[in-house]
Parts: structure tokens; sequence; C-alpha cells
């Protein structure tokens, strides 16, 4: 198996965006995370994991948070301390009501 650490960023995010997709053959963890207000406003932010696999019990669309407030200048962490795992093609989304900017430190995991 091979382990990969990655890190996806997406700058001025505003309306619903896919920040990162989970490739064939990929297992993925996300071991943290940062979104940014880069605006001059406080703001909110919504992170949705979007699930499309095989597995009818996973395959759901989910919030991991919504409408969070950013404050001016700060950050939120939508995973927290915890790990998120993913499946082959499941994506990870972005909304906001101001500019933000995302960025996910992950480990791929493939055989």
């Amino acid at each position: 198996m091979a382990n990969t650490f990655k890190l996806k960023t997406k700058a001025g995010v505003t309306s619903l965006a896919t920040v990162y997709t989970v490739p064939s053959n990929t297992t993925a963890l996300i071991i943290g995370g940062y979104v940014g207000n880069t605006t001059t406003s406080g703001i909110s932010a919504t992170v949705t994991v979007s699930s499309d696999t095989s597995d009818t019990e996973t395959n759901a669309d989910v919030e991991i948070i919504t409408n969070a407030p950013i404050p001016v200048g700060g950050t939120i962490q939508p995973f927290g301390s915890g790990k998120q795992v993913l499946q082959t093609t499941d994506i990870v989304k972005v909304s906001a009501t101001g500019a933000v900017d995302v960025s996910l430190s992950i480990l791929e995991i493939t055989p």
C-alpha cells in the first residue's frame, strides 16, 4: 500500500465549490483543514461531504458544518481535531457568504 500526503487548496470560494475528490482506487483520510475569511466583514461557511459510493449505507450528502460564522481575519477547522475517512469518488465541497480560502491536509492510501 502506498501512502501519499497531499495538500489541496482553493482560493476565493463564495458559491458551492468542489475542493477535493477522492481518486479511483483510493481511500483518503482528511487529517486537517482550514476555511479562512478573506473579506472585510464577518461571513459564514458550510462544508459538505458528498458520497456517491456503491455502499448504500454511506451514500449521502452530509454537512460537516452549516453556516458556521467566521469573523474578519478568522479561520475555522471544519473537521476539528478529528479525522474524516473518504472513499473513492467522495467529494468535499465548500460554500460561503463571502470569499474564503480553503486548505485540506490529506493522506491518500492506494493499493
